[in-house]
């Protein structure tokens, strides 16, 4: 009898537990809501939570892709390079002129919590001259450093790495905050010969050029540091894990819908001051069809689809370059030249060395990691990205600022390359990623049919500055494992010198072998209120609009030179606080 009666409190919590997210459109209720979030990714959920912490204020999520609860797959650090398809949009770039014409896989993720789901993890805010800058590009200095700087806070919940590793001296407990939603820590594997010899050479050996730093994510990330990531006792801190859990889903101020793909905004017929309003949002179920739903927002919608779908939706609704509209089929209901253009993307190659050993190390059992970390979330599943970056400037007596215009970088605490350290045993040597592209690529509409995928043209090397910078990553890489404390572990090279007398085979190996980091942002970018450039006014408002705002990576005027998801934390924070203040 009371097992009986157990089994159905349980399953009555679950219920609960599930109340108030649904699996298609057919099911949302029939009711009006204050806020229509379109977009139930990393910005969407933040914004969402934060609302709803109001009873007063109603907010429906649309998201596109499935639900994450339940998915182990999205809760492993380590499988990160077998996340299922069902989770990503599965987009594939335009050739790339620059690349030799090479098409890359770029990964956006499909599911509640979009990308914090299914990236690398990594956490790091950028350097302060970044937000500075946002705040010179928009005019408000609510999107400075020392603004933002309590919202970080107030977002992070810091733990210390599970398995016993002492981290003393490894980060800054003044620059973090203890009581928020996204949980950061170091990784658990405490340092090993190789981490030895990187904080050696930093240390003992080449200490002016690259200083050991005790925390990148203080505002002056230069230099050597321990990496940080979006893990809390070994289990993925994604945005819909900490923004989105079952508390927050029981909300009767909050439903969810899955499953529910936004094909276009409406005029709401509102119009004022011969602004268009728009609050209405037309969805159909993401497996296609003709069936379709209607949804108009009481007083806003936000659309946070991300630096790849917000421009598509928009461009889908008729905001955007007429010229481009036109060509497509599709009427201009605002002319908006910058929507879909201005993107950066932080372009990433590397640098190896074969060991002296030339032994890679044991391979990994998958079944007995896997049985570890369901046991305690320890072992190695519990981790993603390497353990240390090295955050470094261009000199300044390069000549590539003199050849390829003023440097691009925000301040001159602003690094231009990350380092990301890596060993394999057989193999060691490092990642380098350019921060500070001066390149520009474009996200546009392959036709009318709002479900067919968005041409994604990252324009890599457009610029001549870019090309050039990762070679001076390459020989800032090579300075490093140059030091003494590399003699007896690193042997022959295995990529091209960059001081080779004859550029050419570095260039031609990098157009070979470039990545993306998948860091796209600034396809809907704020500007001055005023200005003709720019997609948003400073409060995240459409220009020219009443009753849209965009919230995602496509709001940022400048990318941060670090992973961009801290920085769209931080700005999802401060877009709840700009809403609310609106209306309350």
């Amino acid at each position: 009898m009371r097992a009986g009666i157990l089994s159905l409190f349980i399953a009555l919590c679950v219920k609960l537990a599930h109340a108030n997210v649904y699996q298609s459109i057919d099911s949302i209720p029939d009711r009006t809501y204050d806020f229509i979030v379109v977009g139930g990714g990393t910005a969407g959920s933040v914004i969402a939570s934060r609302l709803t912490e109001d009873p007063r204020i109603s907010v429906l999520v649309v998201e596109a892709g499935p639900d994450n609860e339940g998915v182990l797959d999205l809760q492993i650090p380590g499988y990160y390079f077998q996340i299922p398809a069902t989770y990503n949009w599965n987009y594939e770039t335009e050739p790339g002129a620059n690349i030799h014409n090479r098409v890359l896989k770029f990964d956006r993720g499909h599911v509640l919590g979009g990308s914090s789901c299914i990236n690398g993890m990594v956490y790091t805010r950028g350097a302060s001259d970044d937000y500075d800058a946002w705040a010179k590009i928009t005019g408000d200095p609510g999107w400075s450093w020392k603004a933002l700087f309590s919202l970080y806070k107030k977002h992070e919940r810091w733990l210390p790495p599970l398995g016993g590793r002492n981290i003393t001296g490894q980060y800054d407990p003044r620059v973090h905050g203890y009581n928020g939603k996204t949980q950061v820590s170091l990784l658990q594997k405490s340092p090993d010969e190789f981490d030895l010899r990187a904080l050696n050479t930093s240390t003992q050996y080449l200490g002016k050029d690259f200083p050991f730093n005790l925390d990148p994510n203080s505002g002056t990330p230069l230099g050597l540091t321990w990496t940080q990531s979006t893990i809390g006792d070994g289990v993925r801190s994604s945005a819909s894990a900490a923004y989105l859990d079952t508390p927050v889903r029981a909300r009767p101020n909050l439903d969810i819908v899955v499953n529910a793909y936004a094909t276009r905004l409406l005029s709401s017929g509102t119009e004022k001051k011969k602004q268009l309003d728009i609050r209405t949002i037309v969805l159909a179920p993401r497996s296609g069809g003709t069936t379709k739903k209607t949804l108009t927002a009481k007083k806003e919608l936000i659309l946070s689809a991300g630096a790849i779908n917000t421009p598509q939706i928009l461009l889908n609704s008729g905001i955007g370059d007429s010229a481009d509209l036109t060509s497509m089929g599709i009427q201009t209901i605002l002319n908006l030249p910058n929507v879909g253009k201005d993107m950066s993307d932080q372009p990433v190659t590397v640098a190896l060395w074969k060991t002296t050993s030339g032994v890679p190390f044991p391979l990994l059992d998958p079944a007995a990691a896997l049985e570890q970390w369901k046991s305690n979330h320890t072992g190695p599943l519990s981790a993603f990205a390497t353990r240390q970056t090295i955050w470094s400037r261009i000199p300044s007596n390069s000549t590539i600022f003199k050849r390829f215009g003023p440097d691009p970088a925000s301040g001159e605490g602003a690094p231009h390359i990350e380092l990301s350290l890596y060993d394999d045993g057989a193999v060691a040597g490092t990642s380098i990623i350019l921060l500070t592209p001066k390149s520009r690529g474009t996200v546009k509409l392959r036709s009318n049919n709002p479900f067919d995928p968005p041409r994604i043209d990252l324009g890599y090397f457009n610029h001549p500055f870019d090309l050039e910078a990762l070679r001076e990553g390459a020989r800032l890489a090579k300075q490093f494992f140059s030091a003494p404390s590399w003699s007896d572990y690193l042997a022959a090279p295995i990529t091209a010198d960059p001081d080779a007398a004859d550029p050419a085979p570095f260039k031609d190996n990098t157009r070979d072998f470039v990545l993306t980091t998948l860091h796209p942002v600034g396809t809907a970018a704020m500007s001055a209120r005023g200005s003709k450039a720019g997609v948003l006014d400073p409060d995240l408002r459409v220009k020219g609009v009443t009753g849209l705002r965009v919230a995602d990576a496509s709001s940022i005027p400048l990318i941060p030179t670090g992973h961009p998801q801290a920085a769209v934390y931080a700005l999802a924070e401060r877009a709840a606080v700009l809403i609310k203040s609106a209306w309350y």
